[in-house]
């Protein structure tokens, strides 16, 4: 469901992060949470009527478009990056 596995996440952290140990940066956790969307996408297409793990899924699409609006502002050649290499919008 909407959890990722360790491996995934320490996956995620090691082509993202600065070092395999940086789980808090903005880039990590941007990465962390498009991937547990992706999980929640497919499991709210096939349980229509799940409506808590759609919330779920709504708090996390917020929360990563406010990661992606501080890390704009932060440095927007590499937020521009970031969204090509996940792959988001469009």
């Amino acid at each position: 469901m909407a959890t990722i596995t360790k491996e995934k996440t320490q996956e995620l952290t090691a082509k993202f992060g600065a070092n395999e140990k940086d789980t808090g940066s903005v880039r990590v956790q941007i990465a962390i949470l498009t991937e547990r969307i992706k999980n929640l996408t497919g499991h709210a297409k096939t349980h229509r009527k799940d409506y808590h793990s759609l919330r779920g899924m709504t708090m996390m699409v917020a929360q990563r478009k406010n990661l992606l609006k501080f890390y704009e502002k932060q440095d927007i050649n590499a937020c521009r990056q970031l969204i090509k290499d996940l792959g988001l919008r469009g």
